[in-house]
């Protein structure tokens, strides 16, 4: 009840600010008729976020109530900052009188924000439901063994399986990925939105996918939402390997690789055997291997940079998803998308291979990451650590 009636007034909040301004009684009739068709589907957008619509009539409210989501998520951020604006405009004017025309900047902007909240939501919408673009990034390793130089890691993150993204999604991505011919396969959690029984023949096309060394899964939040245990075993049965603090060791031409990972930074508050633990996902590791974690969430880096992990391979973000909930991740994250340094291990956060919630994606593409792993040169101060031999010192002195 708190959270409809919260709803209630930020609904209500957008329609008073947008309506009456917007200057032909059609235009405010319309506008306010979306809001209102938006904030009583709202409840089937939850309710498809807890459990798979059965019926056709479901899958409808589902869908049109995560599209309204989005939608007025766009419209309140607008608004706000519209608002904002008009506050800046009304200062300006107190203090030149005349040269703000305020009537014609409450109506124009008004009608800027359904305008502008419908082009984002619909390009959103387009960008969400796409194929995942592939993202090349090279990552340069200090001392590489040369065997290890261009080995490649396909990574895919936060697909969220569930209400919306179903088995053709996932088989398209699956396809994209064994074009990449990549060594290792690497699912960095929140792959499903849902309980095994309702999911399993959505995400069994992962069974399907291909690489030198095999696929390798760790759980994010969403697993532990839906039913870890089960998707654990449902996941190996596929022949997907789960990393669950622990670690498998890869060997190329005498070199070797230990790709580690760890359950979802939250885990411990819903199982505490199951806490993450990047130390203990390298208990009995080579030491001189090169060593790759998979941890859902960024914020493992710091216990994994302690721990000696070189690289780390993470998602959880969305990259924020869409405008501007990317500038909020970084209250909660320490990355939001893309290659980064954390002391010295490299920190990589996909931006999600799918969506969660509201079909929309804008500003923040979604992916599926092509890791390639490349030797980096020594600055010149490293090169030459070897301490020189001292000069003899000249006959006669």
């Amino acid at each position: 009840m708190p959270l409809r009636l919260f709803s209630l007034v930020l609904y209500g909040y957008v329609v008073w600010r947008i309506a009456p301004a917007l200057g032909a009684a059609w235009m405010s009739a319309a506008f306010a008729l979306v809001l209102v068709a938006s904030f009583l589907t709202l409840p089937f957008a939850f309710q498809a976020r807890r459990s798979q619509p059965v019926r056709a009539v479901d899958r409808v409210l589902a869908w049109s109530g995560l599209i309204g989501m989005g939608l007025f998520s766009s419209l309140f951020v607008l608004t706000f900052f519209r608002d904002l604006g008009l506050l800046a405009a009304t200062l300006v004017g107190v203090v030149a009188p005349g040269r703000v025309p305020m009537p014609a900047l409450v109506l124009i902007s008004a009608r800027a924000v359904p305008l502008i909240a419908a082009v984002v939501t619909l390009l959103g919408f387009v960008n969400a439901r796409r194929t995942a673009a592939v993202v090349h990034v090279d990552v340069a390793v200090l001392d590489l063994p040369p065997a290890l130089d261009g080995f490649r890691i396909a990574q895919i993150s936060d697909i969220h399986v569930g209400p919306t993204i179903k088995r053709p999604y996932v088989e398209a991505v699956v396809e994209a990925v064994n074009k990449l011919d990549a060594d290792v396969v690497a699912i960095t959690g929140d792959l499903v939105d849902g309980s095994v029984r309702e999911l399993a023949e959505h995400v069994a096309p992962l069974a399907g996918l291909r690489s030198r060394e095999g696929t390798f899964f760790v759980t994010g939040n969403h697993e532990y939402y839906s039913g870890a245990a089960a998707w654990v075993g449902e996941l190996r049965r596929l022949g997907i390997i789960v990393l669950m603090n622990e670690h498998v060791v890869l060997r190329r031409s005498g070199a070797a690789i230990v790709v580690a990972g760890v359950t979802d930074f939250s885990a411990g508050h819903f199982d505490r055997a199951e806490a993450s633990d990047p130390k203990r996902a390298l208990e009995g590791s080579p030491p001189a291997a090169l060593r790759v974690l998979l941890a859902h969430q960024p914020r493992s880096a710091e216990a994994a940079e302690a721990a000696g992990f070189d690289l780390q391979l993470s998602g959880h973000t969305h990259g924020g998803q869409f405008l501007p909930w990317n500038f909020l991740v970084r209250l909660q994250q320490p990355f939001t998308a893309g290659l980064k340094r954390w002391r010295r291990m490299w920190v990589y956060t996909s931006r999600g291979t799918g969506y969660w919630g509201p079909p929309k994606r804008f500003g923040a593409p979604s992916e599926i990451t092509l890791l390639r792993l490349v030797p980096a040169l020594r600055p010149a101060a490293a090169r030459s650590r070897r301490v020189p031999e001292p000069v003899p010192a000249p006959s006669g002195v």
